[in-house]
């Protein structure tokens, strides 16, 4: 079976890797400025022109893109080629607006395939393995994007999407795939049906998971490695940037993505001023494409908050593990509140499980936060030790976070499953 060597770029020195992105960036900055209205548009709106950018620090000059442009322009009006020369097109849910929309080329499919590819074999996969992904498939980029990358590395797919976990069980079982790609929290819901099976899902055939799509915590990934006695790796992408495999983590460290810097250009903003932070500071997540066709993004506005680090099994920089957006951010009384920093506190009561959600209300001017949250399987949601630990989860979420919040146990099943996205947070407060 072929194999998937180490590129060389990926241990390049930091100056050769520089030299390209470079490169690299002052054709993508041109090809956007000559080929999208849109793009030429903001350009001339900020006073810069492709010709502008001498150097890396020079793109901070050049403004930023949103969602926002994407849906202003919805379907296809930020392309940069003609809609015909796209082979493909996804976009995003829309369930809080019109749906962004993304395209690609022959040649951003090949990129899209090559860096997926390079993403599997980072997290440790190998040509002739079984894949089983539960990513969704259709519009949303998850499925596709795992499934190229992994027929390019040599593995065997087996492309079951979201869904019908009781028969995803089944074919683990018969199968017995040596990786799975899903969501951290559906990774759950699959483990949980195991158990409901009388099967162990420590013992099953698998012994990979590459996870992504939404924030997940490193006390999430000990929990799942522990239950489903697999590595447990993470993968990180976003459909406007490419889709999945942006970054991703290597095997041999596990310490937060490595960025593949020569497709992707990484920044670290000020989430309130937008002005660039030093590496190793805390801010939102900024992506430049190098090498897109169809759809060059420039400077996009992630939300996912996070520091660049430097490169450890690699020589391009990594992030550390997103843990949170900063529109997943609640604030309660005036209190900052990620679910993240939640799902710690609950991980760390044997008695409940790690399925749960954040629920705002609002009674007369102030703001009320209940925490739902799932006792194990083998506990009664009504027995001394689930409500202790629900006065202790209280406790700790008052003393660490610093806000009130009433916790409601609930009999195991009791929070709804996502088949992709697992909601965290659920906001009835009337708007104003």
């Amino acid at each position: 079976m072929k194999s998937f060597p180490l590129e060389p770029i990926e241990k390049a020195g930091v100056d050769e890797l520089r030299a390209l992105q470079l490169k690299r960036l002052k054709s993508t900055l041109r090809h956007a400025y000559r080929n999208s209205p849109a793009y030429r548009r903001k350009f001339d709106a900020a006073g810069v022109h492709p010709d502008d950018c001498r150097s890396l620090g020079d793109l901070a000059k050049f403004p930023f893109t949103t969602k926002h442009d994407l849906r202003e322009h919805y379907p296809f009006g930020m392309f940069a080629v003609p809609r015909e020369q796209c082979v493909r097109i996804h976009a995003s849910s829309g369930t809080t607006g019109k749906p962004t929309v993304v395209g690609y080329t022959r040649n951003d499919i090949d990129t899209w395939s090559h860096v997926m590819a390079r993403s599997l074999r980072a997290s440790g996969a190998r040509p002739g393995e079984l894949v089983h992904v539960s990513y969704g498939y259709g519009l949303f980029t998850g499925g596709l994007g795992a499934h190229y990358g992994a027929e390019k590395l040599g593995l065997t797919v087996v492309p079951f999407g979201g869904g019908q976990t009781e028969r995803q069980v089944q074919l683990i079982a018969d199968f017995k795939p040596d990786i799975i790609m899903v969501t951290p929290s559906y990774m759950l819901a699959i483990a949980d049906e195991f158990e409901r099976q009388g099967l162990d899902p420590a013992k099953s055939s698998l012994r990979l998971g590459i996870f992504g799509a939404e924030p997940w915590t490193n006390d999430m990934r000990t929990a799942i490695e522990q239950r489903m006695g697999i590595e447990a790796v993470d993968i990180y992408g976003l459909s406007e940037v490419m889709g999945p495999g942006v970054a991703n983590e290597c095997v041999e460290t596990k310490d937060g993505p490595t960025i593949w810097e020569d497709h992707f250009y990484p920044e670290i903003v000020d989430p309130d001023t937008g002005e660039p932070v030093a590496d190793g500071e805390l801010g939102e997540l900024v992506f430049t494409s190098l090498t897109k066709e169809a759809l060059p993004i420039i400077r996009y506005r992630t939300r996912d908050l996070t520091r660049l680090l430097p490169g450890t099994a690699r020589t391009m920089r990594r992030m550390e593990k997103i843990t949170g957006r900063s529109d997943d951010m609640m604030i309660v009384r005036g209190v900052n509140v990620f679910p993240s920093q939640i799902e710690e506190l609950i991980l760390k009561r044997m008695e409940l499980a790690p399925h749960y959600l954040c629920i705002l209300t609002r009674d007369g001017p102030m703001d009320a936060l209940t925490v739902a949250v799932e006792v194990r399987h083998d506990v009664a949601h009504e027995s001394h030790a689930a409500r202790e630990a629900a006065r202790l989860l209280a406790h700790e979420i008052k003393t660490y976070i610093g806000t009130t919040a009433q916790v409601e146990l609930r009999a195991a099943g009791g929070i709804e499953r996502s088949l992709g996205k697992a909601k965290r947070v659920l906001d009835q407060r009337p708007r104003t």
